[in-house]
């Protein structure tokens, strides 16, 4: 028996001490090839050999003894059944002759467990009169029966007879008859084949033509735990092109992305929050699919459940690998019996088309968006530990060498619910499958018993499925259930064959699912602590020290991160106390609810209103931007700045900034203002000569208006650069831009399109108004400051913000304030602002002698954040943010966390620092949920950006009231925005200068929401604010010929600039690319550089030509290119020129600026190097390129640049949404062979090398590197050495090296503003050490 069992696959042996069993026991502990283990409790151990089963997708075998132990295993045999899980269970019987007679443990064990089982047999007890064959082919046809479809368990009942053990005893040897050849091949002795069913029936072409003429397709993906079925399911939905709702138990709902590029560029639409979003009335009616395929039978979420029976009459497909009934609603209208790679072959074979209505699509991508950005935002800015956090960040931690074990209950819709879908994370441990099959993220497999759906044997599933899966397991149970099966501890300890395991159980005390159903709100609380909850005060670390279990007990986010991360890096299994609370987690799924309904609603609403965006065509969702054109601006101020601004002579009087102006295809425009105050304006200009290129011809989404993360993909989708490299001045310009353009083509303002529900430009709207706070600055003597303050309240003001921190004592400060509350009493709100000016001891000083003026709160005390929360304890004076959050990466809210505390009671939003509406939204949001104020602040910009902000103001006050509506809140008293500014501007860019007014009502000071609205709708500029106008340069293409060692060469040219400027930069591009992979950054630095490119010999537009007099073909050695560049630099100008080159190109520059030193000024090296030095090293790349040359010339383009960029120098490259564009750009051009030529010829192999030249060079050298690029990033740090090499400190700083980030080996592509600006600073330095 047990070696046929080994013959079949079958080396796993889960064994239960008995007496009737141990001759079963022993074999199988005795033969050599096959691991066992124990355990005392029956039920813990079946339950481990379905974990097995899940992870490995084979039977163990459990071995028992007779009676009660045989019961035991009936919980893990429905679970089995019902989850098509192989198992085989051999159960020890009494012989025939005992039973029914009151033998000792002796029960009718004869079909035992009735249908749960796919097969039954009872073999006799053993005598020589039977054959051994009937045992081989008992077990083969046992083993056949629980992996043929339907699998499931296969229970063979053995009898014996004592004596148990090994007696010896006279046996004949007719029972072994027939057993030569078994005994000799090690084969089992009969082999089932599996018939595979065709997909070529007729009855299946309809479900073709209902997938092929769907509209509102859409495909779920239910419990997957195969590899293969994962990559089939995938293929399939980017086949397709529907929307996809991944089960937690499908595999991919955790995805890892390897990149937030590679994120938004999978080509798959995700819906992960479908269950969250259908708590929306307005979504839960609009979602009705037409057609829905779904794969693997289970779905967790019962909201989605509904939604399909809801949605029936539909076309309801379901592919499940086993014929059982599935359809609990009675909807399904076609059931295919397959596995899910056959379904997948078939389909894509057939070569389907489809025809997603894109409205469907579009619509269910922004409201998924929208709600996983609520509930992301909600569990992260939350500061309590809660039950989702766990849910929400344990996939985060996962790598793709781990994977995941959910409990039932509450663990598995959490995970479902709020389980992290696209973190990011590279593959660590493990063979990353997923790498290979070129998708662009990898998969955290996610396992759980949902077949019963107990809360029995999850311990002990978890770690069989560790076993059976051999990779690191993270086990997430709740208390109950961890109690329920603490015999599963005692399989943990015994650590055979499988990896570590960290057991995470979320400890409330009790059952917390009963708490979010009806019961809870009818049931009295004693009845429902003592019936439902089943409250408890076991000690968990008392039962795992019993076991010998390493235990931490967590009660903060931070100690379950780090008690996570430490798990993952130790050998030794893990559990995870999480203490928790029933009704605190009661509480925080119920805001979850309400506010994930509420963004889904918002973000239905703001859909359904944008006609223009939404013209829903079947090929068009969006309208495109026809152009950007942006005009410089000087305007008077009256006063000086209280911020002095990044190179701007004229600060004392005057301000200056770009206004920005975005025309659409349906000729509608959007203003938008860049106002710089700490940034330069040479690096604002060259951004936006960027952007005037690059954003030409891209769509807008009708996501854009609800923020919430938007803007950052469509910055990072559309334009293909990184969501934070642009200047916050610029992004928050862009953003005001293309939000008046949309509200303008929806004949709306942009109040109307962040807040759908705001009131119309009518009658009604002209009541709304935003409350201003005045700004003194503490110029003069406390009397006469009083004095202005006292003006500004007979003005109307309600509000008044004094600029402190300029005197010399903070004493003197003090006093200033004394005297104005003395003026004008407390019924004023009175804010200061330090702008960080003070050491913490002085901000103490000044905090002790203001204490009873009734300070709203002061600004920035502080020099060093560290001390803001010190100073909030000690001064107990309430405290305002606004330098803090001006520096704010791309998650905030892990920063924000730390200035929760409630003595921080604002924070100052300048949405021209933070760096535009959606991240000045995002920090509001976080005061607002903080109990705090979110006080929107200008920076002396004009009028125009003034009312922008007025509007966004009041969304940000609409928002607040609705969040306090749903929280059960008192609501918040209306705040004072900072856009007191505007008295400093004595002229505006608009015709009809910004201002305000005091209110009809109240006679307060304050500023209309509808007449900033008409100032953006109806916008004209004042042309004597206007410096200059910034338009799309038209790019001059020509050619130029040069002779060199008897070619001649005709050059393509690509030229931006003024041809006056004696500022030239010449572009050199890598191999495989032209002159056009420059123009962006050309067109960026056209304003201040004549900018001009070439088409390297061999590639692009250039030709050569061999004279006649030539007895052997051209050479194209770097000598032969750099002698070709130096006579082009002649012909383009007489002066010196600033060489920038990429990879090869970056070879020829410095090569290039070593020979040619009296016509370069500087080398901008990108991803460059100076060759190799190594002889052996050069040889071998001479043969491997030469190879590739000829790869090129045999094979072909297409073949050649497929290989080229799979390398993994382009890992970084494959990860940008334009990457395909990028491609398909490097076939242009003209002459293959040539192109073969160049990469032969100038091939590192032949090149000279230049590391010992690099000490010797004149001209300044920037080297740039982008930071994912290993190897170059390497060749740079040796680089600098060697130039430093054997020079004073006066000559060393002539050189430098910048690592871009975000970005690989092609970081002008990846990272082109970064590149833009450190060029510019370069050049400048250049022009300095002319001078």
């Amino acid at each position: 028996m047990i070696e046929e069992c080994y013959r079949l696959g079958l080396t796993y042996f889960c064994i239960a001490p008995g007496s009737r069993s141990s001759p079963i026991a022993i074999a199988a502990t005795s033969h050599a090839m096959i691991s066992c283990i124990a355990c005392i409790d029956e039920r813990s151990l079946a339950f481990h050999a379905i974990g097995y089963a899940r992870g490995c997708h084979k039977p163990a075998v459990v071995i028992t003894s007779s009676g009660t132990a045989v019961s035991n295993l009936l919980p893990a045999v429905v679970e089995a059944s019902q989850d098509f899980l192989p198992l085989i269970l051999l159960t020890a019987d009494r012989p025939p002759e005992l039973l029914d007679t009151g033998a000792n443990q002796a029960i009718n064990q004869v079909n035992h467990y009735g249908s749960f089982v796919r097969h039954f047999f009872t073999l006799p007890a053993p005598t020589d009169i039977i054959s051994t064959r009937m045992v081989l082919t008992t077990i083969d046809s046992a083993v056949y029966h629980t992996t043929s479809s339907p699998s499931g368990p296969v229970h063979i009942n053995c009898s014996f007879r004592e004596p148990l053990e090994n007696t010896p005893q006279e046996w004949s040897e007719s029972c072994l008859k027939g057993l030569e050849f078994w005994a000799s091949c090690g084969q089992p002795f009969t082999t089932y084949i599996h018939s595979h069913s065709s997909f070529a029936h007729s009855n299946l072409a309809d479900v073709l033509g209902i997938i092929q003429g769907a509209k509102r397709g859409l495909l779920l993906v239910g419990a997957t735990f195969k590899e293969d079925d994962i990559c089939a399911v995938i293929l399939l939905a980017k086949h397709l092109k529907w929307p996809v709702v991944a089960d937690i138990l499908s595999g991919l709902r955790l995805r890892k992305y390897r990149s937030s590029l590679s994120k938004h560029n999978e080509g798959i639409l995700f819906v992960d929050h479908l269950d969250h979003s259908l708590l929306s009335a307005e979504v839960k009616q609009w979602i009705k699919p037409d057609v829905v395929v779904q794969i693997g039978s289970r779905i967790t979420s019962k909201r989605i459940s509904q939604m399909l029976q809801d949605s029936f009459p539909c076309s309801y497909i379901l592919i499940d690998n086993h014929p059982s009934r599935h359809d609990p609603s009675h909807i399904i209208t076609h059931r295919i019996h397959s596995s899910i790679s056959q379904f997948t072959d078939w389909v894509l074979g057939s070569c389907v088309t489809t025809h997603i209505n894109s409205k469907w699509t579009s619509f269910l991508f922004s409201i998924n968006m929208m709600v996983d950005w609520e509930i992301s935002f909600l569990i992260n800015s939350e500061n309590s530990l809660t039950e989702p956090y766990v849910a929400h960040i344990t996939s985060e931690v996962l790598d793709y060498g781990s994977a995941m074990f959910v409990g039932n209950s509450m663990p598995i819709r959490d995970a479902d619910m709020y389980g992290n879908g696209s973190s990011l994370g590279e593959c660590t441990r493990g063979n990353d499958t997923s790498s290979v099959s070129g998708f662009p993220f990898h998969w955290i497999q996610v396992a759980g018993n949902r077949g019963a759906s107990g809360i029995d044997g999850l311990l002990s599933t978890a770690v069989g499925y560790a076993v059976g899966h051999n990779k690191r397991v993270v086990c997430v149970i709740g208390d109950v259930s961890f109690l329920h099966d603490t015999n599963g501890l005692a399989l943990l300890k015994q650590r055979i064959s499988r990896e570590q395991m960290t057991i995470i159980v979320i400890n409330n005390h009790g059952g917390a699912i009963f708490s979010l159903l009806p019961i809870a709100n009818t049931a009295e609380e004693e009845i429902l602590n003592k019936y439902f909850y089943t409250s408890h005060n076991v000690g968990i670390q008392n039962l795992c020290s019993a076991h010998g279990v390493k235990h931490v007990h967590v009660h903060t986010k931070a100690e379950l991160q780090n008690a996570l991360i430490k798990s993952q890096h130790e050998e030794a299994d893990c559990v995870i106390e999480v203490e928790s609370s029933i009704d605190a987690n009661a509480n925080f799924h119920s805001n979850l609810r309400k506010f994930s309904c509420q963004a889904a609603s918002h973000a239905f609403s703001t859909f359904s209103q944008l006609s223009v965006l939404n013209s829903f065509s079947q090929d068009s969702v969006s309208i495109k931007i026809c152009k950007l054109e942006s005009f410089q601006y000087r305007i008077q101020l009256c006063a000086p700045l209280t911020t002095t601004p990044a190179g701007n002579h004229h600060s004392k009087h005057y301000r200056e900034g770009f206004v920005l102006t975005l025309y659409l295809e349906d000729g509608s425009t959007g203003i938008g203002e860049v106002a710089p105050l700490k940034e330069n304006l040479l690096d604002v200009k060259e951004q936006l000569q960027f952007l005037t290129h690059v954003i030409k011809g891209t769509p807008l989404h009708s996501s854009l208006p609800l923020l919430k993360g938007s803007f950052s993909n469509w910055i990072s989708t559309n334009l293909g650069i990184p969501r934070d490299s642009l200047l916050p001045s610029v992004r928050c310009g862009l953003e005001m831009a293309i939000l008046n353009a949309i509200a303008a083509a929806e004949g709306s303002t942009m109040l109307n399109l962040l807040h759908p529900c705001a009131p119309k430009e009518d009658c009604s709207t002209k009541s709304l108004n935003v409350k201003i706070c005045a700004l003194i600055d503490s110029d003069g003597t406390p009397e006469e400051v009083a004095y202005l303050a006292a003006t500004l309240v007979e003005e109307g003001f309600t509000a008044i913000k004094l600029k402190v921190a300029r005197r010399a004592n903070p004493i003197e400060d003090a006093i200033v304030i004394q005297e104005i509350r003395r003026k004008i009493g407390f019924q004023v709100q009175l804010r200061a602002d330090a702008n960080r000016k003070w050491s913490f001891n002085q901000a103490l000083l000044f905090g002790s002698n203001v204490i009873d003026c009734a300070l709203q709160y002061i600004e920035e005390p502080v020099s060093d954040e560290d001390d803001i929360i010190k100073f909030c304890e000690e001064s107990g004076l309430p405290v305002a943010l606004d330098e803090t959050i001006d520096n704010l990466q791309e998650n905030p809210l892990k920063m924000l966390a730390r200035f929760k505390h409630n003595g921080i009671v604002a924070v100052v939003i300048k949405p021209s620092f933070v760096g535009g509406f959606e991240k000045a939204a995002l920090i509001a949001r976080w005061a607002q949920q903080q109990g705090k104020m979110a006080v929107v602040s200008a920076a002396f910009e004009s009028g125009l950006a003034l009312s922008a902000y007025v509007q966004f103001s009041c969304f940000l006050e609409m928002q607040n009231a609705e969040l306090c509506k749903i929280m059960n809140n008192e609501p918040a008293l209306p705040v004072a925005h900072g856009l007191g500014t505007y008295k400093w501007l004595k002229e505006d860019v608009t015709t009809k200068p910004f201002s305000i007014s005091r209110g009809a009502v109240n006679g307060f000071m304050e500023a209309s929401v509808f007449d900033a609205g008409q100032t953006l709708v109806n916008f004209s500029i004042n042309q004597n604010s206007l410096i200059q106008s910034y338009r799309a340069d038209e790019v001059r293409n020509y050619q130029l010929k040069v002779d060199v060692e008897g070619v001649t060469f005709s050059i393509n040219v690509q030229e931006l600039g003024d041809k006056r400027n004696d500022n030239v930069l010449v572009f050199l591009h890598g191999f495989l690319g032209t002159s056009e992979d420059w123009i962006p950054i050309m067109k960026a630095m056209s304003a201040s550089s004549r900018c001009v490119a070439f088409d390297l010999p061999g590639h692009g537009g250039s030709k050569m030509q061999v004279n006649d007099d030539m007895d052997q073909g051209p050479n194209l050695s770097i000598k032969v290119v750099a002698d070709m560049l130096h006579k082009l630099f002649r012909i383009l100008t007489t002066s010196k020129v600033t060489v920038v080159g990429y990879s090869m190109g970056a070879r020829i520059a410095l090569f290039t600026a070593l020979r040619c030193n009296n016509m370069v000024k500087g080398a901008v090296l990108i991803s460059g190097s100076p060759g190799l030095d190594d002889e052996v090293k050069r040889k071998v790349r001479r043969v491997k390129d030469d190879f590739l040359a000829c790869a090129i010339t045999s094979y072909g383009l297409d073949s050649f640049i497929e290989t080229w960029y799979s390398g993994e120098l382009w890992r970084s490259l494959r990860n940008h949404p334009q990457f395909n564009k990028i491609v398909a750009s490097r076939m242009e051009h003209n002459d293959v062979q040539a192109l073969a030529k160049a990469l032969s010829d100038l091939s590192t192999g032949r090149q000279p090398s230049l590391w010992e030249d690099l000490k010797h060079t004149k001209s300044p050298i920037l080297l740039i590197v982008g930071d994912r690029d290993e190897k170059f990033n390497k060749i740079a740090h040796s680089m600098c050495s060697k130039l430093e090499e054997g020079k004073d400190d006066s000559v060393k700083h002539l050189h430098t090296m910048v690592n871009v980030p975000n970005s690989g080996h092609a970081v002008h592509i990846e990272n082109p503003l970064h590149v833009i600006h450190s060029i510019s600073e370069f050049v400048t330095r250049l022009d300095v050490l002319d001078s």
